[in-house]
C-alpha cells in the first residue's frame, strides 16, 4: 500500500462518517487535504495523520473525539493491522507486512512510471532560466540554474505539465555594443576597452571571426561585423556548453526581436491608455509599487525611448500569447527587485499577476584545499560550467548544485566530488543503484529468479524491509512536492535517504542463499525488492539529470 492509496483509503473513510452523520461540517467549512506522513519515531506506526486535528473545528468537536470516529473505519481497511491515537489527536497507522510489501510488486509494474502522476495534467509552464548574457562563457551562477532548471522541468513534467524550456538572449544593448568593442580590440591587438571583457574566450572569438571574414578590420563598420558573427559564435558555445552537460531548450528567445519586430512600440502605444502607466516629469511609468516594488519604474523615457522594463513587458505578452498558463523566470540574487517589477509588467497588459513566478537564486563557489577557486583560465575573472564539468565531471556537479535549495549560497567543496566514498553524495547514491545491479547479477548466477507467482509481499517483514519500503513509498510525494513548492533538492535528499536505507538491507538481508542454502521465496521476494530500489533510484537520478551506472 502507498502512502497515496492509504491517503484515499482514510479520506474514503472520512466521507462515510460524513456520510452516516457522525462529523457534520459547519456552515461555510470545506474538507482539508489528506495527507499521511512518515512518524519520526517508527514505534509510533508506519504512517500518521493530523486529519483529526484539522476537522476538529471544522466539525465542532474534540479532534481525539474525530480521531476516535475515524481510526473505528480505518482500523477496517484491508492491509492496516492497527490504528492509535496520540497527544491531541494524532492517527498513527500500522500496516500489516503483506499490504506494505506490496509496493515492491507495484513498483516493478510501473517501471520508470512510478511516482509520476497528472496533477498538472493540461497546464503549459514556460520555464526560463539560465538566460546569460551571449557576452561569455556560463558562469558558476548559471550553471547552477542550468542544473535546477533543467531538474525543475523534468520533474513538473512527471507531475504532468507540458514545459516549454526557454532560454531569453539578452542581444539589446550597451553589453553587447561592449562585447564587440571587446573582440574589435582584441583583433587590433590594442588593449581591452575600460568596461570591456577580458579572458582567452575573447581571444578565440576575435580570431574566429577574423577566419570567417579575413577583411572585417578593413570593412566600414568593423565593429558590426564582430558584433554579429562574434555573438553568433558565443551563442553557438554556449548552447554546445549546456548540450553537453544534458541541458537543451526548446525555444532560444532573442530579446533584439522583441524590438526588430516592432513588438516593443506597439504594445507601449496600447499600454499609453491603461491605468496601468501614468504620465509624469516627461516619462510614462509603471505603477509597480501597486505589487510590493519599492518604486514605479520608468517605462517610456523622457527623450522617447524604452527602458529596459518595456522588453520585459513585451516578453510577457508573447510568452503567454504563445499558450503560457505560467511563465516562471529563474534569476540570479541581483535580480530580486524584479519580482514585483515583473508581476506588475503582467498586470499592466490586464494579465493576471499570479501568472508569472521569480525564483531567486543565490551565489556558488568553489572550494578546493579548503580555499575559493576565484579564476577561470578561459573567463579570466570568473569561474565556468566548464571549469566545474572539467574538475568533477557532469554527474558530480549537476548533482552537487541542485541537492540545496536554491535559496542558499552553496560552496562546491571540489575535493569532496571526486572522492569515492560515501561522504560524497553522488557517489553514495550512484553506488547504491551499482550495488542494486550487482546483487541482481549475483542472483541470476546463483539461479534466484523472481516471479509473480513466487512474490510473497508478507515475507518482507524484518526491520530493514520495513525501512526499505516506507522510503519507496515515499517517492511519489516527494515528486509531487518538489513540483508544488519548486525545489528539486528533495529529490536529491530523498534519495540519499533511500541509498542509506538500502545500504543498511543489503547489511542485513540477503538474496541469495549462503553455502549449499536451499533457493526459497524469501530469496526471490527479496530480489523483488532489490529491483524496485534499483527502478526508483534510476527514476529519481533521472529527474536530476545524472546517471544511474550499473557498475562503479
Amino acid at each position: 500500500m502507498t502512502p497515496e492509496e492509504l491517503s484515499e483509503a482514510i479520506s474514503a473513510c472520512l466521507h462515510e462518517a460524513i456520510d452516516a452523520g457522525q462529523l457534520v461540517l459547519s456552515e461555510g467549512q470545506t474538507l482539508p487535504e489528506m495527507r499521511v506522513e512518515r512518524p519520526k519515531n517508527r514505534a509510533h506506526g508506519d504512517w500518521s495523520t493530523n486529519i483529526a486535528l484539522q476537522l476538529g473545528k471544522k466539525v465542532g468537536k474534540n479532534p481525539r473525539d474525530v480521531a476516535q470516529i475515524l481510526a473505528e473505519r480505518i482500523a477496517s481497511v484491508d492491509g492496516v493491522s492497527g490504528v492509535d491515537i496520540a497527544g491531541p489527536g494524532f492517527l498513527n497507522v500500522v500496516l500489516d507486512a503483506a499490504a506494505a510489501g506490496v509496493l515492491a510488486k507495484n513498483i516493478l509494474a510501473a517501471g520508470p512510471a512510478y511516482g509520476r502522476s497528472s496533477k498538472l495534467e493540461g497546464k503549459h509552464i514556460n520555464l526560463e532560466f539560465v538566460s546569460a548574457n551571449p557576452t561569455g562563457p556560463i558562469h558558476l551562477g548559471g550553471t547552477r540554474w542550468a542544473a535546477v532548471g533543467d531538474s525543475l522541468a523534468r520533474i513538473l513534467e512527471a507531475n504532468g505539465a507540458d514545459v516549454t524550456r526557454e532560454y531569453y538572449f539578452n542581444d539589446h544593448g550597451t553589453q553587447i555594443d561592449r562585447f564587440s568593442n571587446s573582440l574589435l580590440a582584441k583583433a587590433r591587438q590594442e588593449p581591452a576597452p575600460e568596461d570591456g571583457y577580458g579572458g582567452q574566450y575573447i581571444e578565440d572569438i576575435a580570431q574566429r571571426v577574423l577566419r570567417e571574414v579575413p577583411d572585417a578590420l578593413d570593412a566600414d563598420d568593423p565593429q558590426e561585423i564582430f558584433r554579429s558573427y562574434g555573438v553568433d559564435m558565443m551563442f553557438a558555445d554556449i548552447k554546445k556548453s549546456l548540450h553537453e552537460f544534458g541541458v537543451d531548450f526548446d525555444v532560444y528567445f532573442h530579446e533584439n526581436s522583441l524590438f526588430e519586430s516592432g513588438q516593443v512600440e506597439k504594445i507601449l502605444e496600447q499600454l499609453k491608455g491603461s491605468d496601468k502607466l501614468y504620465h509624469a516629469d516627461g516619462a510614462w511609468w509603471l505603477r509597480s509599487t501597486d505589487y510590493g516594488d519599492d518604486k514605479d519604474r520608468v517605462v517610456i523615457k523622457s527623450d522617447g525611448n524604452a527602458a529596459y522594463i518595456a522588453g520585459d513587458i513585451a516578453y510577457i505578452a508573447d510568452k503567454r500569447a504563445r499558450g503560457a498558463h505560467l511563465a516562471i523566470y529563474m534569476l540570479g540574487a541581483d535580480h530580486h527587485g524584479y519580482i514585483a517589477r515583473l508581476k506588475a509588467a503582467a498586470a499592466a497588459i490586464g494579465d493576471d499577476p499570479d501568472a508569472v513566478e521569480v525564483m531567486i537564486g543565490q551565489m556558488v563557489n568553489l572550494v578546493r584545499d579548503g580555499e575559493a577557486v576565484r579564476m577561470s583560465k578561459r573567463a579570466g575573472t570568473v569561474v565556468t560550467l566548464e571549469d566545474l564539468v572539467d574538475a568533477v565531471g557532469t554527474d558530480a556537479a549537476r548533482y552537487s548544485l541542485t541537492r540545496f535549495s536554491v535559496d542558499s549560497n552553496i560552496d562546491i567543496d571540489l575535493d569532496l566530488l571526486t572522492r569515492r566514498s560515501n561522504e560524497n553524495p553522488v557517489f553514495y547514491v550512484q553506488y547504491a543503484h551499482a550495488r542494486t545491479c550487482a546483487v541482481a547479477r549475483n542472483a541470476a548466477d546463483a539461479g534466484v529468479v523472481r516471479s509473480d507467482e513466487t512474490f510473497d509481499a508478507a515475507l518482507l517483514n524484518t526491520p530493514a524491509d520495513e525501512e526499505l519500503l516506507a522510503e519507496l513509498g515515499q517517492f511519489p510525494s516527494v515528486i509531487a512536492e518538489s513540483a508544488e513548492f519548486r525545489e528539486p533538492h528533495r529529490v536529491a535528499r530523498y534519495l540519499e535517504r533511500l541509498a542509506g536505507a538500502y545500504h543498511r538491507w543489503y547489511d542485513a538481508c540477503r538474496v541469495t542463499p549462503k553455502g549449499t542454502e536451499d533457493i526459497t521465496d524469501t530469496h526471490r521476494t527479496r530480489l523483488a525488492l532489490n529491483d524496485a530500489v534499483t527502478q526508483v533510484l534510476a527514476n529519481g537520478l533521472h529527474l536530476l539529470g545524472v546517471t544511474a551506472p550499473e557498475r562503479m
